[in-house]
């Protein structure tokens, strides 16, 4: 298997793939923490349409993601407006922009017919293509998004665990908040190239599932949220370069089997245990 590494767009693939499973993990947590997973798929639906506007103006290929990125801010920007300024259910909002994303998506393609732009490697995610410009993209994404952790992890912790509180004590709630789904956004954008739009929201979800099963304190599932993204995107992407699979099927895959392994060895540890103490309780006399 170390054959692929003389290949350069398998390079391209893991170091973006690394990257890419490092970041998605890192802001799940804390949509998994606030019960805005779905925030995610509702971005990468958002993202499809504008797939298909670069399509329909005939872009080149290496501007699309520009385009996706700014159609996938606007989006959710306005979602987050409307549920800040108008009291909309954040649920309801979601699904109203993806089904708007989906809806716009649909008549662009149609109006586009067809073209040269590469939609299945949007849908699920390629190896081969992952240009150098998508791999810089990916990593400038990714010190953006780590340096807006690093800078305010305990302010989003607080923020996700109690809202209200935050914002009594004078945290800019609002602010933050526009600034991380804003990084979501950017995010999915960037990751679509490796996991594809309808698999994508799957990445940023599962390792966190996983960790929660393990982890014992925030810190701990945060940590390993991280190891699991990245095993799974390395493990997936060479899963895909070995049997010829869609990337973003792969990766996805391996992270739910380690969810699922995980889920198992819990659930037989805990009968282990119950066995054990009813073996210890003393015969009734």
């Amino acid at each position: 298997m170390l054959s692929m590494l003389q290949y350069d767009f398998m390079l391209r693939a893991l170091a973006a793939g690394a990257a890419t499973g490092l970041i998605c993990p890192a802001l799940g947590v804390f949509l998994v923490l606030r019960r805005y997973s779905f925030l995610a798929d509702t971005v990468a639906h958002i993202s499809l349409a504008g797939v298909a506007f670069g399509l329909w103006i005939g872009l080149d290929s290496s501007f699309v993601p520009l385009v996706i990125i700014a159609v996938a801010v606007l989006g959710v920007l306005l979602a987050e407006h409307l549920r800040v300024r108008r009291g909309f259910s954040a649920d309801a909002l979601l699904a109203f922009i993806m089904s708007a994303g989906l809806a716009l998506a649909v008549i662009f393609f149609g109006l586009a017919g067809s073209g040269a732009l590469d939609i299945t490697s949007y849908l699920f995610g390629s190896l081969i293509t992952v240009s150098a410009a998508d791999l810089w993209l990916i990593l400038a994404v990714a010190v953006v998004v780590g340096s807006f952790l690093a800078l305010f992890f305990k302010e989003l912790f607080f923020i996700c665990s109690d809202e209200e509180s935050a914002r009594v004590s004078g945290l800019p709630v609002d602010r933050i908040n526009r600034l991380f789904i804003f990084l979501v956004a950017l995010t999915v954008g960037v990751s679509l190239r490796v996991v594809g739009t309808l698999l994508v929201g799957a990445l940023m979800v599962v390792p966190v599932l996983a960790a929660i099963l393990l982890g014992r304190s925030f810190r701990q599932v945060f940590l390993l949220s991280l190891a699991l993204g990245l095993v799974s995107t390395l493990l997936g992407l060479t899963a895909s370069y070995r049997f010829g699979l869609a990337a973003g099927g792969c990766v996805v895959m391996v992270a739910c089997g380690l969810f699922l392994a995980f889920y198992v060895s819990r659930a037989l540890v805990g009968v282990y245990r119950r066995r054990s103490i009813l073996k210890e309780k003393p015969e009734p006399q």
